[in-house]
């Protein structure tokens, strides 16, 4: 199936070298690393300024919330009318507009972060056509689903600033990303970032935007020997997200195997495959927060729930002292959800407490 890629998408390609670009200016800089990061958000507060510029007062009332209020939960795997967002709807915009959304995504995610959110926002718009239709704006047709790319929301929850904490809001239809940012510091939990179709072609391409966390983890499960494996297998069931949408603050305890118990190559596998979620957001933030995965390596935990031959429906849990990752096929492998918490720092609490 062949589609029309929209400006967002179209992007992707020049976003590409704009991320390369970006990586080898931090990987070249002699600056240290808080330096490092209070530059990325530099960046992004003026990508984001950028946006409020293109924008009349209209616009930047749709797109402004406070820092505190039902804004800062208000982010869902379903789509539109099922969930209600509030913000800035991409379908709304203007082509520069667009362009100026484009930058502020580029410029605050990874090349590889920015790389998986538009491959989820070309999935929808492929289900879109596939599920006859839909529509494009509010309601889609008839007042159903709507999906496509059209059908994603930014909001910013307080004002872009270099000091203060601030949150940038993008989601829609299986994708939520919650960035805070406050000076050298962020957090990109809790995040969402799922699939539907998980695997579809374009142009002769063959796209997968959850491919590298499928294959890794069930590598990882074929890696490790039978002792782990049975550690890390759970005697029941998981079949969905444990703290999805809706289940701020719930904790849950630890279970699977530890990765204490791993070999070297193990662990390493373990942190390559913990970098595709921390490693959505900007490489000056996505390298402090992998640090901080790693020294935390060992109070860690690996859960498996489901076959372990790949191609098969299987869930997966990590979960550490600041972490936890859910995997979780939708009874289908073309069907998947994920989500990325850290319980001591979801929305940024550490940044904003007083």
């Amino acid at each position: 199936m062949s589609i029309t890629l929209r400006p967002l998408g179209i992007a992707l390609l020049g976003a590409a070298l704009i991320g390369s670009g970006i990586a080898i200016t931090h990987s070249a800089s002699a600056q240290s690393p808080s330096a490092t990061s209070a530059d990325a958000t530099s960046r992004i507060v003026a990508a984001a300024n950028a946006v409020l510029a293109s924008l009349d007062d209209a616009g930047r009332a749709k797109v402004q919330f406070p820092v505190e209020g039902p804004q800062k939960t208000r982010w869902s795997n379903l789509p539109s009318p099922m969930f209600q967002r509030q913000g800035l709807l991409l379908a709304d915009l203007t082509p520069a507009q667009r362009t100026a959304v484009t930058t502020l995504l580029t410029t605050a995610l990874s090349k590889d972060g920015y790389r998986k959110v538009t491959e989820i926002m070309r999935g929808d718009e492929v289900l879109k056509t596939g599920s006859g239709g839909g529509g494009r704006g509010r309601g889609g047709a008839g007042g159903g689903p709507s999906f496509g790319e059209d059908q994603y929301y930014l909001a910013f929850l307080g004002s872009p600033s270099t000091t203060s904490p601030w949150l940038l809001q993008f989601g829609g239809h299986h994708l939520a990303i919650n960035l805070t940012l406050a000076g050298s510091r962020a957090s990109m939990t809790p995040s969402l970032p799922a699939a539907q179709p998980a695997r579809f072609t374009i142009e002769g391409r063959e796209i997968r935007p959850l491919g590298k966390e499928n294959d890794k983890a069930f590598a990882l499960i074929n890696a490790l020997d039978a002792a782990a494996r049975s550690q890390a297998i759970l005697p029941s069931r998981v079949s969905d997200l444990v703290l999805g949408p809706g289940q701020d603050g719930r904790v849950i305890q630890p279970e699977g195997a530890r990765a204490s118990t791993f070999t070297p190559a193990q662990q390493t596998m373990l942190l390559e495959l913990m970098r595709e979620w921390a490693g959505i957001m900007n490489d000056a933030f996505a390298e402090p927060r992998m640090a901080e995965l790693r020294a935390n390596l060992p109070q860690t935990y690996f859960a498996w729930s489901g076959p372990t031959t790949d191609g098969s429906v299987a869930y997966f849990r990590i979960q550490g002292p600041t972490l936890v990752i859910e995997y979780a096929p939708q009874n289908s492998v073309d069907h998947i959800h994920t989500i990325y918490r850290d319980p001591t720092n979801d929305y940024g609490a550490k940044f904003v407490a007083k």
